[in-house]
């Protein structure tokens, strides 16, 4: 009998699991259209979530100033 197939899904929550289990923090993958930000036109990582963190803008109260750990996957 033939093993399964991995899916797209099956991959990408794999890989979830795999950094979730290591202490990292799942968050939401950017737009690869940069919204209200012409900043990001020239380049774009897929950090864009992540630009107010290296430029030390972000606010102490923002959930994503508290993690040490991170993880996203970018839909492309």
């Amino acid at each position: 009998m033939a093993e399964p197939k991995w899916t797209g899904v099956k991959v990408r929550n794999t890989f979830f699991e795999y950094f979730k289990e290591r202490g990292h923090t799942i968050v939401p993958s950017s737009s690869v259209v940069p919204h209200n930000d012409p900043t990001l036109l020239f380049t774009n990582a897929g950090m864009n979530q992540f630009k107010p963190v290296f430029l030390g803008t972000i606010a102490s109260t923002d959930d994503l100033a508290k993690v040490k750990r991170v993880v996203d996957t970018q839909k492309v």
